[in-house]
């Protein structure tokens, strides 16, 4: 369908400005999205900073939303079909503070993948958790277990 990257980065930014503010709020960058995996990076600024200068929680959990659920909406939509991926649950452990910018990675776009064709194929809503490392300056800071959930609309 739409493979361009140019355009899911748009989307992106119209989503943080129409649908969902906090995204919009911590402005997130698009650096890599494919079948296999998705990389968003949050810049470390005032929004995303707190009290000890370290990256917010909040702008943690933005940044783990967007890795995995922006992965299974880009499969979804390129599988053509109809769904909007949701949280179940998520786990979080953070190893050290980040103090400069954070990359969130997903890389289990297989497993997402299956996810959605099995709702396409059963009707039913899917779960399945995926995993997204968060790194900073190539040290990993925090790894979270997304549980994302998926339903195919007919």
């Amino acid at each position: 369908m739409m493979s361009s990257i140019r355009y899911y980065k748009g989307q992106l930014f119209l989503m943080g400005i129409l649908k969902i503010r906090m995204v919009g709020f911590v402005r997130p960058r698009l650096l890599e999205l494919n079948s296999e995996r998705c990389r968003v990076r949050i810049p470390l600024r005032r929004r995303t900073r707190n009290h000890v200068g370290s990256m917010y929680l909040g702008a943690f959990a933005v940044g783990a939303d967007l890795a995995s659920g922006y992965l299974a909406y880009f499969l979804a939509k390129e599988s053509r079909l109809s769904a909007m991926p949701v949280f179940k649950s998520m786990k979080a452990e953070y190893h050290r503070r980040a103090e400069s910018a954070v990359i969130f990675t997903c890389a289990d776009g297989a497993l997402i993948q299956d996810m959605i064709e099995n709702s396409r194929i059963s009707g039913e809503r899917e779960n399945r958790v995926v995993t997204v490392l968060a790194t900073c300056e190539n040290e990993e800071v925090a790894r979270f277990e997304m549980e994302v959930s998926v339903k195919i609309r007919k």
